[in-house]
């Protein structure tokens, strides 16, 4: 047989191969990413029950980063949330997250729904390979008494919200606007 279709069939199953294991890969990050949500807005949405709106800024002010934390250590990611609007100082994006997200916007401008963009890419940070992954979180009606135009706001809110985020850029939202990302690194 001729070497250079050996090399090039061993190179097209080379190619194979890494094309499953991306996507492996992907499906891993995607799924471990999309567990967060449902889960922070159940523990969300029992505070809002039991304390009302501004006491249940807690979730997003410490359980949250503390949920993050922990499906971090246990999948061996790196998980976070990041707004282009932030609210929590540690929520600013990186310059990967950044372009991510205003792409995000202008798709949306476009007619894409908020909650069907993501975006992934292996990539080298600090001299080490990562695959990078965003996906949108769009702003939900449980979102609005916190994040919502300056009308849907309470004063019990209003008053939390100079407390705890005197710097806070995270109101002025509508329904299904993105309201920012949930955004997962992971060494390969």
């Amino acid at each position: 047989m001729n070497k250079s279709l050996v090399a090039a069939a061993c190179l097209a199953a080379f190619s194979v191969a890494a094309i499953a294991q991306e996507g492996n890969l992907l499906q891993d990050v995607r799924q471990t990413a999309m567990s967060m949500p449902p889960k922070l807005l159940d523990v969300l949405d029992a505070e809002i029950k039991k304390n009302g709106h501004a006491e249940a800024m807690v979730v997003c002010r410490e359980k949250a980063p503390a949920m993050a934390k922990a499906l971090s250590e246990a999948k061996g990611m790196q998980i976070r949330r990041v707004s282009l609007k932030n609210r929590n100082p540690k929520a600013v994006p990186d310059a990967w997250e950044r372009h991510v997200l205003e792409t995000f916007e202008k798709r949306t401008a476009a007619g894409e729904k908020p909650g069907m963009l993501e975006a992934s890419e292996i990539t080298v940070v600090d001299g080490k390979r990562v695959m990078r992954y965003m996906k949108a979180l769009p702003t939900q009606d449980l979102c609005l008494a916190c994040h919502g135009t300056e009308d849907r706001l309470d004063k019990d809110v209003k008053a939390k919200l100079k407390e705890l985020y005197p710097d806070d850029k995270a109101v002025g939202y509508s329904a299904a606007e993105i309201r920012g990302a949930i955004t997962v690194k992971k060494a390969l």
